[in-house]
């Protein structure tokens, strides 16, 4: 493992001190001591971050722009055990929460973290790709949230509010980011006062285009390229004091090529067995002419594929939000939406420029949801009561279909069965055609579709109380009943060149061996040959018959599909806080929270369960907020435990999505956030996590494939050689860094009687597993990255200008996920974390 402060590190960190340390400072820019008040929403109602006890993270929208944050993925930098992820596509993304996330890759999978804009829950995290523009506040909030939230909350929930209209003509901006690659975002918004202090609007929207940092090689296109765009249009109706009515339209869409993975490790030779070759010593002879790469070419960035990968999204909806004050103790709160959703997403899934196989999803997604709060507050108690209603339809269509060279990939990869192919053919031309010739193996130009219909509906009534026992000691009860139903509909096909459909019966070597005999004895002998045995040969002379020795389920047949589930589940939280001052609170509580369970919407093994079982989390946190505001210190720290039961799990073994429920584990940690006002120009963050997510039990996890095929070694978790799964008992959930430590120093001073910050982050992430199996050629090590700015105010103008750079000492890292490749056993492709960034930010404000 790395050290934590390398050398380079220290002088960065030292520049920057010594810059803050020499520049004069600024009266005119010049702070008081106070630590800043921010309020939250943590609990659906407005309180000081340091007096809720939650640990939650709370960024402005002043923030985002001062760090140059420019979409989630940025985001995970300043947040402690926050971490967001893509995978095969901008459509497969997801967030986790101490350890504990979910892969976007089956559209059946619901998230761990429950992510609600503007108070309405989106389902798909995908829809947060887009860039953070005109966003008022972000809160993440850790630990199971199913009182409030409901389900899809166990690890946690993240939330964001816009920039809301207003009356001021104070609050327009339009900003213009530039930077390498070709990036160039546009952005604006401004509210109107429509009828004075009644109705007011809003329009915010953006434009983002750019290259990408992975070329592909074949085409000359680049990959992770910036293509999107999105509008939203606001209305504030406030008739009386005590009425509130915000109508929010949105639409967004985004055309990109995404995403880049890059070989991590090739199988072309064994790297602990002599002679043993894999698929990239057959991909790189004449017949195929693909481009092979090794690790030693990872970091060049370079691909190549027979198409560049395709992610094209539409995002749109619509909310109501209206508060009424119906007196002094009582207040109404009803949330009413609607939204779509449409992907399709395109992936050369052999991940060469081999002419193999590719994939194509296309995803409709319809969901309506109403929220209704009662909320009440006296000098004793605060609370509310609510009820909860969430609809969707999902309609899917999945396409895998071998491309032109994969019948000649399959001939050689597959060899060892051609003889019996041959042997039938033999016979076949022996009986002048009485016996029928073998089918073709493979064809290419093989479509295996299938298409899933899933209807959801969720039902919830939920109730939380603050009880003020004392002036300094508080009492948090809530419980929350939910009901939740889903089915699924899927239909399988198999279309190709004689193909109409694959057989339900799996061919059988043996057993044609054996007929081939009895027919050769009863063709000499001048008896009558057995159906037996004809019908054992009948499998291999039907197209198509070789797809059932590839392994994967992916071009397997099976039955339709026709399942439902129906659960309820009780879900509560208790907390009792302490505060012994105003700068001081110390809490303690309990929570439980779960995620529904679902419906897998991808082609499985028939012998697979198509649904599974809810996740449930139970959490036991401590936590401290202490301010020192004579110090201009802040000080956050918590401490937690959670078990989950039944957790969900997903992990690629290169023949098909392993999706089950994996059994219980265990997350404990320590996170700590402070924040230190050295002097009146002078502020210094740390934000630092420890945590400790492992299996209790997971009796049939995905075994090992890559270090295996190259070493010989079998997964110690195989109980017997011939168990297609592996246990995971102990091992360490995959995805997940053990440590992460984050400093973010700024200071202030004056350039030519102009206001200025330069600012310094500095980012470590722990090593982590690739994924869930554990696998040894799945560990990525620790990595650290730096972030610089130098922002200058010029107020005549209401305009601050951003220099920035991002991974600014160029640090080469895996970000956090990586595959066994689709019928290549022993190859894994990776995903890279982006490069050295850099650019300029100019912001008028009006």
């Amino acid at each position: 493992m790395k050290k934590l402060l390398p050398k380079h590190t220290l002088v960065a960190l030292g520049v920057s001190l010594g810059i803050a340390a020499s520049c004069t400072p600024s009266l005119a820019y010049s702070q008081d001591s106070a630590l800043e008040h921010i309020t939250v929403q943590a609990q659906k109602t407005s309180q000081n971050l340091q007096e809720v006890p939650v640990a939650v993270t709370a960024l402005s929208g002043d923030d985002l722009i001062e760090t140059v944050v420019k979409d989630v993925f940025d985001l995970q930098n300043y947040v402690p055990a926050f971490g967001a992820f893509q995978n095969q596509s901008v459509t497969n993304s997801g967030f986790s929460i101490r350890g504990i996330g979910t892969s976007s890759q089956n559209f059946g999978f619901e998230s761990s973290v429950g992510l609600y804009v503007d108070g309405v829950y989106r389902s798909r995290q995908n829809a947060l790709i887009n860039d953070l523009v005109d966003i008022a506040a972000i809160e993440v909030l850790r630990g199971p949230q199913g009182t409030l939230f409901g389900k899809n909350t166990a690890a946690g929930a993240m939330t964001l509010t816009s920039v809301a209209p207003s009356h001021t003509d104070t609050d327009g901006f339009v900003e213009v980011l530039a930077g390498n690659d070709s990036l160039l975002r546009v952005s604006a918004g401004a509210s109107f006062s429509l009828v004075d202090d009644i109705l007011a609007m809003r329009i915010s929207g953006f434009k983002t285009d750019g290259d990408g940092y992975i070329t592909d090689a074949t085409s000359g296109q680049s990959l992770n390229n910036k293509n999107r765009s999105a509008i939203k249009a606001q209305w504030l109706y406030t008739p009386t004091k005590s009425v509130s009515v915000r109508i929010i339209a949105d639409y967004g869409e985004l055309n990109e090529r995404c995403c880049g993975a890059l070989t991590w490790q090739n199988n072309f030779q064994a790297n602990d067995i002599p002679g043993k070759f894999g698929t990239d010593a057959l991909l790189s002879q004449s017949t195929f002419n693909a481009t092979i790469y090794s690790n030693d070419d990872f970091f060049d960035f370079t691909t190549s594929l027979s198409q560049p990968p395709i992610s094209k999204m539409e995002d749109k909806g619509v909310s109501g939000q209206i508060e009424v004050a119906l007196n002094e103790q009582w207040s109404l709160v009803g949330i009413t939406a609607y939204r779509a959703f449409d992907s399709i997403d395109i992936v050369d899934t052999d991940f060469s420029d081999a002419d193999l196989l590719t994939a194509t999803n296309d995803a409709k997604q319809q969901s309506f949801s109403q929220e209704l709060r009662l909320h009440y507050k006296s000098d004793k108690i605060r609370g509310l009561v609510g009820a909860y209603y969430f609809s969707q339809n999902l309609d899917l269509t999945f396409n895998t279909t071998t491309q032109s060279a994969f019948d000649s990939f399959f001939s050689i990869a597959g060899a060892e069965l051609l003889p019996l192919a041959n042997a039938i053919d033999g016979l076949s031309a022996s009986t002048g055609g009485l016996i029928a010739p073998s089918g073709v193996a493979a064809p290419s130009n093989t479509v295996f579709e299938h298409t899933a219909n899933q209807e959801q509906d969720s039902i919830a009534l939920f109730a939380q109380t603050d009880w003020l026992l004392t002036d300094t000691l508080t009492l948090t009860t809530g419980l929350r009943f939910t009901d939740e139903k889903k089915s699924i509909e899927g239909r399988y096909t198999e279309q190709g060149p004689d193909i109409d459909g694959l057989p339900d019966n799996r061919p059988n070597i043996g057993a044609a061996i054996t007929a081939l005999n009895e027919i050769g004895v009863a063709l000499s002998t001048g008896t009558a040959i057995s159906p037996t045995s004809l019908s054992a040969l009948a499998p291999f002379q039907q197209a198509g018959w070789g797809y059932f020795f590839l392994g994967s389920s992916a071009v397997l047949p099976r039955p339709d599909l026709n399942e439902a589930i129906d659960d309820s589940q009780l879900t509560g939280t208790l907390k009792l806080a302490y505060q012994a001052g105003k700068n001081q609170l110390m809490y303690t509580s309990l929570a439980t929270g779960y995620k529904a369970g679902g419906t897998n919407t991808d082609r499985i093994s028939p012998s697979l369960d198509a649904t599974f079982e809810a996740e449930k989390a139970r959490s036991a946190e401590i936590g401290l907020k202490q301010d020192w505001p004579n110090y201009g210190v802040r000080v956050n720290v918590a401490a937690h435990y959670s078990t989950i039961k039944d957790f969900q799990a997903t992990t690629f073994t290169g023949t098909g999505f392993n999706l089950q429920n994996a059994g219980d584990i265990h997350v404990k940690g320590l996170e700590l956030e402070t924040t230190w006002l050295m002097s009146a120009n002078t502020e210094l963050q740390i934000n630092a996590s420890r945590t400790l997510a492992n299996f209790d039990t997971f009796k049939q996890g995905t075994c090992w494939v890559a270090y295996s095929w190259h070493t010989g070694i079998d997964d110690p978790g195989r109980a017997s050689p011939t168990d297609p799964y592996c246990a995971r008992d102990g091992d360490r959930v995959g995805f997940e860094p053990q440590n992460s430590l984050s400093i973010m120093l700024n200071h202030h001073f004056l350039v030519a009687s102009y206001d200025a910050t330069i600012s310094a982050d500095y980012q470590y992430t722990g090593e982590v597993y690739l994924d869930d199996s554990n696998d040894p050629y799945k560990q990525s090590g620790s990595y650290e990255i730096i972030n610089a700015r130098l922002s200058l105010q010029l107020e005549e103008w209401d305009t601050e200008i951003i220099v920035w750079a991002r991974n600014l000492l160029d640090e080469e890292y895996i970000a956090r996920s990586g595959f066994d490749v689709p019928v290549q056993e022993g190859k894994l492709m990776a995903y890279p974390g982006a490069p050295r960034s850099y650019g300029i930010s100019v912001r008028n404000r009006f």
